[in-house]
């Protein structure tokens, strides 16, 4: 296999990681609360920026990456509080919770700039040396996002399969109307749903601050490949979600050295129309 192919799988990897957690989120709240969320790419962005807040002050960085999850899911609980229940309770339709979510990213994003500036900004740490692992030049930080998103996969598929909270989310995924009437209580699911998806996003941005600069744009370049992949792995299936972010991430990589870095995204949407038009539901079945 060419070096550089091997470094460009490699890579894509490590972004696969990070798109996967925030593709989770996504779909999380889609399956669950039939909400397009366009601010979640900008709900990552946060993440990043409170990890680099906390950082700045002086905190270790996985302490730092706890305090900003806690920080993102704290707003995301507002947006639910402020406007999304409001929206369930007068049965807003799709068009108006898109246009109220792509409101809601623009806010996040100017507040960002507002209260960071527009410039990149990194993490107050070492710069690691990277690892020659059979012939590749791996950053260790690479290696560490791999870990923590397997991590953060495997905790989320021990919660949807082995806990109460868990199987009422799924529940409710397949029938609201059906678990509400079981005794599930739905407001609590919705609770949960917010705060796990908050979790992985955060968390997700934090790691995207590990394996480059971060900036107030970087979610809205992130939204596209995020929503790619929770299309192409079946809208509302998180492991769907998860193996698609993964093949979108490789070959956004893979891409760069014929089309350019500037086309990763074209590559995202190319993938996703041609799989759709051959499996329109996406490669896996659309439930958690």
């Amino acid at each position: 296999m060419d070096a550089q192919f091997a470094q460009l799988i490699v890579n894509g990897i490590a972004v696969g990681s990070i798109i996967a957690l925030g593709a989770v989120g996504l779909t999380l709240t889609y399956g669950i609360l039939r909400l397009s969320n366009f601010a979640h790419g900008d709900f990552l962005t946060l993440g990043a920026y409170l990890t680099l807040l906390a950082n700045s002050l002086g905190i270790n960085i996985w302490l730092s990456m706890v305090l900003a999850a806690v920080g993102t899911v704290a707003a995301m609980l507002l947006s639910e509080k402020l406007l999304w229940s409001k929206m369930r309770s007068i049965r807003a339709n799709s068009t108006t919770l898109i246009i109220i979510s792509i409101g809601l990213a623009l806010f996040l994003r100017n507040g960002i700039i507002f209260l960071w500036g527009g410039s990149n900004r990194n993490y107050n740490l070492p710069v690691p040396q990277a690892l020659n692992i059979l012939g590749l030049n791996i950053q260790q930080n690479q290696i560490l996002v791999l870990g923590l998103a397997l991590v953060a996969i495997l905790a989320l598929h021990y919660l949807l399969q082995n806990t109460k909270i868990g199987k009422a989310m799924r529940a409710v995924a397949d029938d609201l109307d059906l678990a509400r009437v079981s005794g599930i209580n739905v407001d609590q699911v919705i609770i949960w749903t917010w705060v796990i998806a908050g979790s992985l996003t955060s968390l997700g941005g934090s790691m995207y601050g590990l394996v480059t600069a971060v900036r107030p744009n970087m979610g809205w370049f992130l939204i596209l490949p995020l929503f790619a992949s929770v299309i192409l792995g079946g809208i509302g299936n998180p492991y769907g979600a998860i193996a698609a972010a993964f093949i979108i991430g490789i070959v956004q990589e893979v891409s760069t050295p014929w089309l350019g870095s500037q086309y990763k995204q074209g590559v995202a949407l190319l993938i996703m129309i041609i799989v759709l038009l051959i499996r329109p539901k996406g490669l896996f079945r659309g439930t958690i």
